[in-house]
């Protein structure tokens, strides 16, 4: 039908478009040197998490789109590197977001201890335990913990284990959820508190006589003060107030697209094997490819927030042609 072709041809364009504007990302941020520190570090683990999405799940979940019945006629090994390289990147994607959250948030509230290096450091961390806890979730039912695969149904799906399913759903998103709505609520209260604090700065002015005595054995010596007052006002927001609110802003809107993007597909993760309950394929599949837009939303939110990306776009351009 004409719905099923446009709505075919959505997906083909959500996949190209989330692999071309991620690429485009990690090409930027190799080739421009300014953006080789944190938070780009970040940024580049995020959009290659989201690359491998686009470049290794979407492709083939649009081919189970495609075939009758959403059935999968690839084959177990196939199967098994979908499923695998699904939860992996999905997952990473996810956990890449979170750091990004908890990095704004300490460089906010602890600017003075978070120094360059302490920064560097604890990115580098953070991304080395998003890809190993998103390797592990992934490689556990290659291991025996529940069966991915089943060639009397030709069907090809996450283990539905109910054990290995609050496991996974917990370590990849509800886990995670809880950190960035603490983050964001903290991140929001220091904001509020630094715009609460900003008040007008005046040295107070000295009594009209006001005398310092020196005591001593000599004749005493009298220094007097009348009345000088030094007074100073900062109008508007300094430029720090400007840069908090700012971040708050786009990891409020980070964070709200990744809740909006996979609460709905994890929820129904989570109670469809636990309650055997019968959910329609066409919801599933919706919500599975809500999911994966995030991948699309990511790198569009966290360059719009910053205008050197802007610039090193053009930048880019300018140098291929």
């Amino acid at each position: 039908s004409i719905l099923t072709v446009l709505i075919l041809t959505l997906l083909v364009l959500l996949t190209v478009a989330t692999f071309l504007w991620n690429l485009l990302v990690l090409a930027t941020i190799l080739r421009v040197k300014a953006f080789h520190r944190v938070p780009h570090n970040l940024v580049a683990s995020t959009a290659v998490s989201d690359v491998l999405v686009a470049a290794l799940v979407m492709p083939l979940s649009l081919v189970k789109e495609l075939s009758a019945g959403r059935r999968w006629r690839l084959g177990r090994e196939l199967c098994l590197v979908w499923v695998s390289f699904d939860v992996l990147c999905c997952t990473a994607s996810i956990w890449n977001v979170t750091a990004i959250a908890l990095d704004r948030y300490w460089s906010i509230t602890r600017h003075l201890q978070y120094t360059l290096l302490t920064r560097r450091r604890i990115s580098n961390v953070m991304i080395a335990l998003t890809w190993l806890l998103s390797a592990a979730i992934s490689l556990a039912p290659l291991l025996g913990w529940g069966e991915t695969y089943s060639p009397e149904q030709e069907r090809c799906q996450v283990s539905q284990d109910p054990s290995y399913t609050i496991v996974s759903t917990g370590g990849a998103f509800y886990l995670p959820l809880c950190v960035v709505l603490f983050v964001y609520w903290k991140i929001y209260k220091a904001s509020k508190f630094h715009m609460g604090g900003r008040r007008r700065n005046a040295v107070v002015p000295l009594p009209e006589a006001a005398q310092v005595k020196e005591a001593s054995h000599e004749p005493q010596m009298v220094f007097t003060a009348r009345r000088a007052a030094i007074t100073f006002q900062t109008d508007g927001e300094t430029w720090r107030e400007q840069k908090e609110k700012k971040a708050a802003l786009m990891v409020g809107i980070l964070i709200g697209v990744f809740v909006l993007c996979w609460i709905p597909f994890f929820i129904t993760e989570l109670i469809s094997p636990l309650c055997s309950c019968n959910i329609p394929p066409v919801w599933k599949s919706i919500f599975l490819w809500l999911g994966y837009s995030n991948s699309f939303f990511n790198p569009l939110i966290y360059t719009a927030f910053n205008k050197n990306y802007n610039n090193a776009f053009k930048n880019l351009f300018v140098k291929q042609r």
